[in-house]
């Protein structure tokens, strides 16, 4: 191979050498004369410019080649018209032209830099430098070139701007991602009460046909001995229209359950001198033994007496901020007596005043019990609302400005409402309206589920010591004869129970008790009464009292 070729030119050959460069700076490769060594020269002192007298020196027959210039796709010229350049023959460079080809070459690939190639001795025109007017022709202008290194303005705003997305971004997704963790934790929360109140309700046995330890806990804690119970008998008197409405408050220290039992003004209780009196009656003439005669009739234990007038019961509602009531029926408003009118719906909102008119409304030709579930629903909501603290409760109490009976001063009160109000909050709290026949006696079915059950009456008459309860129902069919028999045994030094009249008559006479304990005193009772022992046998009692008497048609007054 020539020393002087290009070994990564497809266009160089073993006969051209290297004879300059074009106007990009690539490589230009002809056929050169070989030149004899020539003297140094004086680079100090040569002349620029051309001889064109000189002869050309021994041994070039003829000018160099013109230089082939390889370009992507260069126009087709014509070589043979070209004006000579430099004085050379035009002959001359046609002929050394012949070799170059004449069709476009496709521009080489870009091969790895080779070594530079020590400079030869021999002399290498220079590249050459494309003239005006080939530049002139191009497109390509300084100034369009000058964004490369002229800073944008813009820039800094650019990144800036891409900053501040991305952050923004960011922050959206982290907003996103605690919502999420917010919603998760709700989520969980809510399962957690949901969860805590059904474990709740079903420790309590509120869950229906599923019974829980607490209430298992609370029958046997009942099946095992009597149970403790605090309660109070509250009279609302209605200072406008006039009337009373009586209502027992019971707290069940031992099963935690409270109860309201609403009393009819038809329930007979006996007066001072043994007769019976209905007990609306009785709290309208005073009340003097009215607490008294209830324990007599109920077989109960009652702690205290409350007298509340409707406009202290107005201050008590207003204390606690208000009522929310299931109003069964709509009340007109009394222009008369300044009562507002009540709404009929759900979760009514009540004042003071509202709330006494719903409490004590009763339309023409309704029944009594009607008027007492409104009260029964007035003073649960009451409840509900008490401050669960005792010392709290009893400044409510006070605040209210009542004179309160000296045995139920405002802390007993405020204590047992206060009570009464936790187990309201949880639903652990029932009312019931005791049920009443026209003559003043209790039904079978109050005796059993209200009496029994609520106010265990039965349990606290049949302490040792206490004076025999005896009850009477007649089924004789003659009213004479029940008075004597009345009159018998209040002389006979008993507690009388007025059980009314039976639903039918009997020939014989019945005495029945159900504790062994008074098995006795039945028998005493029969010899009062002058019937036979055969007479007293032991059974489950239809009036609440320790010994019962069924009057027959048997039984002779004296």
């Amino acid at each position: 191979m020539n020393d002087r070729q290009d070994p990564y030119d497809p266009y160089a050959t073993h006969e051209q050498q290297l004879i300059g460069y074009d106007a990009y700076g690539r490589p230009v490769y002809g056929q050169a004369p070989a030149q004899p060594a020539q003297p140094a020269q004086d680079y100090g002192q040569q002349q620029y410019g051309y001889d064109y007298q000189a002869q050309p020196p021994q041994g070039y027959a003829q000018q160099p080649q013109q230089p082939y210039y390889p370009e992507p796709a260069p126009a087709a010229q014509d070589y043979g018209q070209q004006a000579p350049a430099y004085g050379y023959d035009t002959q001359h460079t046609r002929q050394a032209q012949q070799w170059i080809p004449q069709q476009t070459a496709p521009e080489p690939q870009r091969q790895p830099e080779a070594e530079p190639e020590p400079p030869r001795t021999g002399q290498v025109p220079p590249p050459r430098r494309p003239d005006a007017e080939s530049q002139a022709g191009r497109d390509y202008r300084t100034e369009m070139f000058a964004f490369i290194d002229q800073p944008d303005e813009d820039s800094e705003d650019v990144i800036d701007w891409l900053k501040f997305t991305e952050s923004r971004t960011e922050r959206r997704e982290e907003a996103r991602r605690r919502g999420r963790n917010r919603v998760v934790a709700l989520i969980v929360v809510l399962a957690l009460f949901v969860v805590a109140g059904l474990g709740y309700l079903w420790y309590a046995g509120k869950l229906p046909f599923l019974d829980g330890p607490g209430q298992k806990e609370n029958a046997a804690a009942a099946d095992a001995g009597p149970q403790k119970r605090d309660m109070i008998v509250v009279h609302v008197h209605n200072t406008k229209k006039g009337g009373t409405s009586s209502a027992l408050l019971v707290d069940n220290v031992t099963t935690k359950q409270g109860a309201t039992v609403l009393l009819p003004n038809t329930l007979g209780v006996p007066g001072a001198d043994g007769t019976s009196t209905g007990l609306g009656k009785a709290v309208e003439e005073g009340g003097l033994g009215t607490r008294e005669a209830l324990d007599s009739v109920l077989g109960t234990h009652i702690g205290g007496t409350w007298r509340l007038d409707t406009p202290f019961l107005e201050n008590l509602v207003e204390l606690v901020g208000g009522i929310e009531v299931d109003t069964d029926t709509a009340v007109p408003a009394d222009d008369a007596v300044k009562a507002p009118a009540v709404a009929q719906g759900q979760k009514q909102s009540l004042s003071g005043p509202m709330a006494v008119a719903y409490a004590t409304h009763r339309a023409q030709g309704e029944p009594e019990a009607k008027q007492l579930e409104r009260m029964g629903k007035v003073l649960y909501a009451v409840l509900r609302k008490v401050p669960s603290d005792p010392k709290a409760a009893a400044v409510t109490v006070d605040s209210m400005g009542q004179i309160l009976d000296p045995a139920l001063n405002a802390q007993t009160l405020g204590a047992l409402l206060s009570r009464l109000g936790a187990h309201a909050k949880v639903g652990a709290y029932r009312t019931d309206v005791l049920g009443v026949k026209p003559d003043g006696g209790l039904t079978d079915d109050a005796t059993k589920k209200v009496v029994k059950e609520v106010l265990g009456g039965s349990v606290v008459a049949a302490q040792p010591g206490a004076a025999a309860r005896v009850g009477l129902k007649d089924a004789t069919g003659d009213e004479k004869v029940q008075v004597a028999a009345k009159a018998a045994l209040l002389n006979g030094g008993y507690d009388f129970v007025d059980g009314g009249k039976a639903d039918k008559t009997a020939a014989a006479s019945q005495i029945t008790y159900q504790d062994d304990a008074q098995k006795d005193r039945a028998i005493e009772v029969a010899k009062t009464l002058g019937l036979p022992e055969t007479a007293v046998k032991k059974g489950e009692n239809a009036v609440n009292a320790d010994v019962v008497v069924i009057l027959g048609k048997d039984y002779k007054a004296s």
